[in-house]
């Protein structure tokens, strides 16, 4: 039996890295890619997935993954799943050069990996695999903030509105085609570097932004909702998963203190 093939993105820490140990649970063929050659080198020792090194807003790089992956053979599954925000200042006080920063990796990366990798994507859903039906999956990992703004994030609430914008153009252009085109928009989740880097490396102030939330999602939980829907018989398209922690009912509502039955 051949195993179903997938490209996770992003794949050097956090959901990223999560998804490709999960994937590997369920018997999938994993390729994690990422900039940074030695957490890549690590997740491979320690889960022995297929390992590329690509910065993702290179078009060279993206090239050169393609054809990596090409010569592995057809492809069932890309999970775009890398990106970052920078900075919490409002539109007036923000760098310009971080919104660009932040546009390159969660919009333009996207559209050039789906792009180069979409030929090899039809061959993997030309032939049926495991008894399913013949098809292939682009899940991307989105985010609430490119649902709802909030202040503060203006430039990562722009990146993130502009993907979802691709996803649902990418959908439409894709239909007729056994190609699911997936979205899973986390809320707060709790990672090792995504906060911390938004904030510039300051631990304290990355730490505030969970603190008192009762068991905010961590990168195995939103790792758990992509392997579970790429694991979906392949007639059965999830547009757009919301994932949220229970304390976060909203973009501005995180309760921050023990969830308990009210009398």
């Amino acid at each position: 039996m051949n195993k179903r093939r997938v490209v996770v993105t992003g794949a050097s820490s956090g959901i990223g890295a999560a998804t490709v140990r999960a994937l590997l649970a369920e018997e999938w063929d994993v390729t994690g890619v990422a900039r940074r050659a030695d957490r890549l080198a690590a997740l491979a020792e320690e889960t022995g997935a297929d390992v590329f090194v690509a910065d993702l807003t290179s078009d060279s790089d993206v090239a050169a993954l393609r054809s990596h992956l090409a010569a592995r053979g057809p492809l069932h599954a890309l999970v775009n799943n890398a990106g970052g925000a920078f900075g919490t200042d409002s539109v007036e006080a923000s760098w310009v050069d971080d919104w660009a920063r932040m546009f390159d990796i969660n919009v333009l990366a996207v559209q050039r990996v789906t792009s180069a990798l979409l030929p090899l994507l039809r061959q993997g859903a030309a032939e049926a695999v495991d008894g399913d039906v013949a098809h292939a999956d682009i899940l991307t990992v989105s985010s609430t903030a490119g649902l709802v703004s909030y202040e503060g994030g203006g430039g990562y609430n722009a990146a993130k509105f502009a993907v979802h914008g691709v996803i649902g153009a990418l959908r439409l252009e894709l239909a007729g085609e056994p190609i699911r085109v997936l979205e899973i928009a986390p809320g707060m989740v709790r990672t090792d570097e995504f906060t911390l880097n938004r904030v510039g490396g300051d631990q304290q102030r990355a730490n505030s932004v969970y603190e008192g939330v009762e068991h905010p999602l961590v990168a195995e939980d939103i790792a758990t909702v992509i392997a579970q829907t790429l694991g979906l018989p392949g007639h059965i398209n999830l547009d757009l998963v919301v994932v949220r922690p229970v304390a976060q009912a909203a973009q501005h509502k995180v309760v921050r203190e023990p969830l308990t039955p009210r009398n």
